[in-house]
């Protein structure tokens, strides 16, 4: 069994609605061909980034709604081989709590996908309390993906090459430091691309309780053990070190299986997408491909295995 918990699609009128902004193309049919090239027996889609805020282009209301009436779509005509995660529009709390419900009591989604940071207001905000609060009540499933960084790029390259994995550890050291992941310990929290840059500099996070204790009491616990209750998936991180980085910081069945479709670097001719793991041995892959899945997306993992 293997499921790509990190995987994009953007339904036909979330896509029409983001205009002429530079994506690749993130087509259903185009994921399901990697799929079917790939063994991945099924995928937990979302749309990734810009999510819901285009600035003053699209209302996020609007665009948050197409986002996930989409997905919801995709999820009700396979069951067996999706689960959705819903768009929030951000920074909006109140409408942000409002989709939610609709999207876990109406259209039955899976789980939600959040930013790393929306228009500067980084996960971890205090006006993004109620927000948390939701989700925990829940017990709900978080995928954070990294977005994109409220600031000019100091350096002509691409904003994914390390943009992305440092916004993730701004937003994860946020969420640590502002006491957000003590007081919503029911969260169910996935991190892209291994965590970013945050396994690597797990210790250097956790000094700040040494060094300026004051800004770490809303952290009693510490850095190093709110990182090992997290989840990390594998996506553009498909290899060995990066996976080592990260077992320092966690156990193996914190785990699991990304690609980060379309943007994965998948091998051109079919097959095991990430034969590097393969170091893991036969039954340790087997928990990060697909059964540590099972801990977020319980309703997928066991329709795989009926």
């Amino acid at each position: 069994m293997r499921i790509d918990c990190h995987a994009h699609v953007h339904p036909p009128a979330y896509r029409a609605a983001l205009g002429a902004l530079p994506l690749p193309p993130t087509t259903l049919g185009g994921l399901q061909d990697a799929m079917d090239r790939h063994a991945i027996d099924a995928a937990v889609v979302s749309v990734g980034p810009p999510g819901a805020f285009l600035g003053e282009a699209v209302a996020p209301r609007e665009l948050a709604r197409l986002a996930n009436d989409g997905i919801a779509e995709v999820v009700r005509a396979q069951p067996r081989r999706f689960a959705g995660l819903a768009t929030l529009p951000l920074p909006d709390v109140d409408a942000a709590l409002a989709e939610l419900d609709r999207c876990y009591d109406e259209l039955a989604l899976d789980g939600v996908m959040l930013l790393s940071n929306v228009a500067g207001t980084y996960l971890g905000d205090e006006t993004l309390e109620p927000l948390f609060a939701a989700l925990d009540e829940r017990e709900g499933y978080v995928f954070v993906h990294p977005g994109f960084p409220p600031h000019p790029l100091p350096l002509p390259h691409p904003v994914w090459l390390y943009e992305f994995p440092f916004d993730t550890v701004r937003a994860v050291a946020n969420l640590i430091y502002s006491g957000t992941l003590e007081r919503h310990g029911r969260i169910r929290m996935q991190l892209s691309h291994l965590g970013g840059a945050a396994p690597f500099l797990a210790h250097r996070l956790a000094s700040l309780a040494d060094r300026e204790p004051a800004q770490a009491e809303q952290a009693p616990a510490g850095a190093l053990s709110y990182l090992s209750r997290l989840f990390y998936d594998t996506g553009l991180a498909n290899n060995m070190p990066a996976l080592a980085a990260t077992l320092q910081v966690t156990d193996l069945e914190h785990v699991v299986f990304g690609t980060d479709w379309p943007y994965a670097a998948l091998p051109a001719g079919g097959g095991d997408p990430a034969p590097d793991l393969e170091e893991l041995g036969a039954e340790r892959r087997a928990a990060v491909d697909g059964a540590n899945a099972g801990a977020l997306v319980p309703r997928l993992a066991e329709a795989l295995t009926e």
